[in-house]
């Protein structure tokens, strides 16, 4: 491999995942394999998390021999806000620095928190607000929430019916992928066919 292919960053060079959800409060701990980009040639990996009204500090791997290892310990977590963050992965030597991953996570309120506990993804936040804007029994902050840049309060009616479909298709695409994550099964419809009679 020449020095500029090795500059080049590749998505597949990641071979383990990122945790794509978070629980404030938890330990964090994964592993990262960067074939490229070995931290026995001196590489340090580092993540940064970005919200739209938060940001995480970059978080620094541990070498682990050439590979490495991200751990987030409990009380770091538990200063985490709650919400949908992109992240982005990049090795850093001297003055270079290369992005190696992108990606999205979702960082989920600690339960142990005192006060309420809202468990809705974000599509059914934007299903519950749009269908109750449509009937004329919105919050203020439910009014003001925007999609596309416009707030729902301002948003025509027959525009707010398609969002709504939209969402609520996704929030059915959530379910099912969590009913199956817990081995549930999912709950769509099951086709069955029977043969003629003998």
């Amino acid at each position: 491999m020449t020095a500029e292919n090795k500059k080049i960053p590749i998505r597949q060079r990641r071979l383990n995942n990122v945790p794509t959800e978070w629980v404030a409060g938890d330990t964090i701990i994964w592993d990262v394999i960067v074939p490229d980009y070995p931290a026995t040639d001196g590489w340090t990996l580092k993540y940064i998390l970005k919200a739209k009204t938060a940001h995480i500090d970059a978080i620094t791997a541990s070498a682990d021999g050439a590979d490495y290892t991200v751990t987030i310990s409990a009380s770091a977590s538990s200063a985490y806000a709650s919400g949908e963050y992109h992240y982005k992965a990049y090795v850093v030597k001297g003055s270079e620095r290369f992005t190696v991953d992108n990606g999205k996570i979702t960082i989920k309120k600690d339960f142990d928190d005192s006060g309420n506990y809202d468990d809705r993804t974000h599509a059914k936040i934007v299903v519950d607000a749009i269908e109750a804007v449509i009937e004329g029994r919105a919050t203020k902050d439910q009014e003001s929430y925007s999609i596309a840049g416009r707030s729902l309060e301002r948003t025509p009616i027959p525009e707010l019916l398609v969002l709504r479909d939209r969402y609520k298709a996704e929030v059915v695409r959530e379910d099912r992928a969590d009913r199956i994550r817990r081995g549930l099964g999912h709950s769509g419809r099951i086709k069955t066919r029977f043969g003629g009679l003998t």
